[in-house]
């Protein structure tokens, strides 16, 4: 079958490319910008890709068109599809017929950490011998490819709560039907989507009515937003893990056994279960992990050789990954798209770094974050940094300087040249400077790189 891909480019879309492919199916795909990483990683399976989108493309009369949800009425291409009569269904749609349908499904959805917990679960999946496929919005480093079908019944995809497609406005993850699901978190985001924070409960709630009787939900006890979507109806046993000291029950829990969460015991129904020792830090990652711990368990892995499998996990692509370490200087690369998720990274950072000097630089992309919805919190987000730069990008549409009262040291740069300017008069030998953006933010890491190298040279 020759199966063509509207949107392929997008992380969730070209990871669908590549399962289509492994399961002998001819690719095609067009996107309005092809480009790396993704580009390279689709050429290597053999998927043909076509830059822009046009009517054109479609000459070779597929036979079946899968659609982005970045694909809007009035695209030619789609114009064309439909024009055309040639058969068309969503992404989620298609994964779930031609994937899930037969697979013991493990998904993970959250505000944050979906992509991270889905690549410590498939690892864990993987190194049990149970050769996971899995579906993620990242490159989880441990594989080096975004998906794959696997080789057994379990099946582990992020579960992503933005919409289907321009004709499905149902969440993504209504169609994965999972027998495992984790509820990592419940934040307001997607402002350009959901109108509340309640719209958003009302789809994961969807997502918990899908979870069969014999199934699982793992939820944290901390989180005020998922009680009340549990509390809406509940048909599958909950298991919730806790932060430590909390007091609260659950059945699972961690104890630090260092500071940064780089070393941590887990504890299942009270009792020690493993230990955890991995280059990871920060407690967001400690909870992760947790999560996907008990997830595995749910399938039959023993949490003590689930922790030994997170010993060697190696992290995801864009999760606080370090870029090049010039003259003393380390520089990272962060997806950055709350606030929430800032100040966790800058605290995990911190806590790894210590009292050395954090240098934070942010672009705020997200569409949510572009529309100004979380501006009064940014400043307050950046707190673990020394000193914060923020881009104020020619068409934001808002004044980036009002989300700076939070923060005592921030600057405002308008391009990426004063932005690169900026630290190359400010950065010093050992400094730790954490770019953070949901894009490529212009490749300011190699620029930096660039020019501190140069720099040291001279």
């Amino acid at each position: 079958m020759h199966v063509h891909i509207l949107g392929i480019c997008g992380t969730f879309m070209g990871g669908l490319a590549i399962l289509a492919r492994q399961l002998g199916h001819e690719v095609t795909g067009s996107d309005q910008n092809v480009y790396p990483p993704m580009s390279t990683q689709l050429e290597e399976q053999g998927i043909a890709l076509m830059s822009g989108y046009a009517a054109s493309n479609l000459d070779r009369r597929p036979d079946l068109v899968v659609v982005g949800n970045a694909i809007s009425r009035g695209n030619s291409e789609m114009e064309a599809v439909m024009n055309a009569g040639l058969p068309y269904v969503s992404g989620p749609e298609w994964l779930y017929d031609q994937v899930l349908r037969s697979s013991w499904v493990l998904a993970v959805a959250g505000t944050h950490g979906k992509t991270t917990t889905s690549s410590m679960l498939a690892w864990i999946l993987e190194q049990g011998g149970l050769e996971p496929g899995f579906l993620i919005g990242g490159v989880p480093l441990n594989f080096g490819i975004s998906a794959r079908r696997g080789g057994g019944r379990y099946f582990v995809v992020e579960a992503d709560e933005y919409d289907t497609a321009f004709f499905d406005k149902r969440s993504k993850f209504v169609h994965y039907r999972p027998r495992t699901a984790i509820l990592n978190n419940l934040e307001f985001d997607h402002a350009d989507i959901f109108p509340d924070l309640a719209a958003i409960q009302r789809q994961f709630h969807h997502l918990v009515r899908t979870v069969p009787g014999h199934g699982l939900i793992i939820a944290p006890n901390w989180e005020p937003a998922l009680d009340e979507v549990l509390q809406l109806g509940s048909w599958t046993p909950v298991e919730h893990t806790t932060r430590e000291h909390s007091g609260q029950p659950a059945t699972w829990a961690y104890h630090l056994l260092a500071a940064d969460g780089s070393r941590f015991q887990v504890i299942h129904d009270g009792q020690p279960a493993g230990i955890v020792d991995w280059g990871l830090s920060g407690l967001h990652n400690v909870h992760n992990g947790l999560a996907a711990i008990a997830a595995a368990h749910h399938v039959g892995l023993f949490p003590e050789r689930s922790a030994e499998a997170l010993c060697k996990f190696r992290n995801v692509r864009r999760r606080l990954e370090v870029k090049a370490e010039i003259d003393g200087i380390t520089l990272y690369d962060d997806f950055a798209h709350h606030p929430t998720a800032i100040a966790s990274t800058l605290e995990g950072l911190r806590a790894r770094v210590g009292r050395a000097r954090i240098i934070a630089v942010l672009e705020p992309r997200s569409n949510t974050m572009r529309m100004g919805v979380h501006a009064d919190a940014l400043g307050g987000s950046l707190a673990s940094a020394d000193l914060a730069c923020l881009y104020q990008a020619p068409d934001l549409g808002w004044d980036v300087a009002r989300a700076l009262s939070g923060h005592p040291h921030a600057s405002v740069c308008d391009s990426l040249e004063a932005i690169v300017d900026w630290l190359l008069a400010t950065a010093t030998a050992g400094d730790h400077i954490l770019f953070m953006s949901n894009g490529s933010f212009g490749g300011i890491h190699q620029r930096a790189a660039e020019r501190l190298r140069a720099r040291t040279v001279a």
